[in-house]
């Protein structure tokens, strides 16, 4: 099995930096420097396995229904995978969906059901529940988007070791926002997160290969 263990607080300070992208109609990457850094060292090609597990967490938050969502009570006892990302971003947060999408199109019926992909928003104040809904349904109508308060949020995102900043308006009227670079992979038996998925190894590939193990409260 090819894992290699990985403290939080070296993920933390590497591959778990946050990443900004610049919209204004459809958006650019942001060149101020807000970019993704790589793992040290030879990077692996799966998912990250922690010494350190994180802690499913504890958000109550709205969902594409308008209905409030206690993410550790209705995901309590499902394998879940957590990201934390924008509908606007131009390039990442679309493209890690659909490879989630795609990875889970390739699990069984059983798998499918007990699996959970929760998509909370880093940028609130644009994210309505109805945005939120329709731009997850071309992904996956089964995915979960939550949107709420931005403290609330990045709370959560931080307790997890994502860091993510409010937007902000450019003076060229572009939209600054922040998002995740990273799925956290919680596992089925204690709800906390063994694996996490840089953006670097979160293809669906790799997505397609070690999900079954993760369903299961494994690790690849």
């Amino acid at each position: 099995m090819r894992t290699r263990t990985r403290t939080a607080a070296l993920l933390t300070a590497t591959a778990l930096a946050l990443a900004g992208c610049a919209g204004g109609n459809g958006g650019t990457d942001a060149g101020d420097g807000e970019q993704a850094a790589a793992v040290e060292g030879e990077q692996q090609k799966g998912g990250v396995t922690l010494d350190r597990p994180f802690e499913k967490p504890d958000l109550t938050l709205t969902d594409t229904t308008g209905e409030e969502y206690d993410l550790l009570e209705e995901t309590a006892g499902h394998p879940t995978l957590l990201y934390f990302g924008y509908t606007h971003c131009p390039d990442v947060c679309p493209l890690t969906m659909s490879n989630i999408a795609l990875a889970k199109s390739q699990l069984s019926k059983a798998e499918q059901r007990k699996l959970r992909v929760v998509f909370v928003t880093s940028d609130p104040e644009r994210d309505t529940p109805e945005r939120l809904g329709k731009w997850l349904r071309m992904h996956d109508p089964d995915f979960t988007g939550l949107t709420g308060d931005f403290a609330t949020i990045q709370a959560g995102a931080r307790s997890v070791g994502v860091h993510i900043e409010p937007s902000y308006e450019k003076k060229n009227g572009d939209v600054v926002s922040t998002h995740g670079a990273q799925v956290l992979a919680f596992s089925p038996k204690d709800d906390k997160a063994h694996v996490v998925y840089t953006e670097q190894n979160a293809t669906a590939d790799v997505l397609t290969e070690e999900l079954p193990a993760i369903i299961k409260g494994g690790t690849p």
